[in-house]
């Protein structure tokens, strides 16, 4: 029993900590962030894209390996739902690329605007000369 409030005491410390808030904000961002660059790709880039290349759609394209036969469904390769998730992937690589390079840019900007550090005061004489009496009496024991 007393393991047990042990591991609930220290999990309660864990889950309350921040990194593990802004990470369970991260993760929900980032789905909603996923909906909507899979909407650009799909619905936006890609039929841009297969215009270009001769109206193709290319979530149809597939090599099937056997056709369907009576009840028998066909089975193929779906080449063309690989190649739109590997433009996915490149874009939200791309976003999170640019988003990552503008905040760095802007936290160089407010760390220039940041005042330099005072120089620490200079010490006085007398404390050196303490500092010294200080050193010799603890060479001389």
């Amino acid at each position: 029993m007393k393991k047990m409030k042990e591991f609930m005491a220290e999990f309660k410390k864990f889950i309350s900590r921040g990194n593990v808030i802004d990470l369970a904000v991260g993760v929900i961002v980032g789905s909603a962030f996923t909906a909507i660059v899979n909407s650009l790709v799909n619905d936006v880039i890609m039929p841009v894209i297969g215009m270009l290349f001769g109206g193709i759609d290319f979530t149809d394209l597939r090599y099937v390996i056997t056709p369907a036969a009576g009840d028998t469904p066909e089975a193929a390769v779906y080449y063309g739902n690989f190649i739109q998730n590997v433009v996915n992937f490149l874009l939200v690589a791309a976003v999170v690329f640019c988003m990552v390079k503008a905040i760095n840019r802007f936290r160089r900007k407010e760390q220039a605007a940041e005042p330099a550090p005072a120089p620490a005061p200079e010490r006085s004489e007398e404390a050196k000369l303490l500092e010294e009496i200080r050193d010799l009496l603890k060479e001389s024991r």
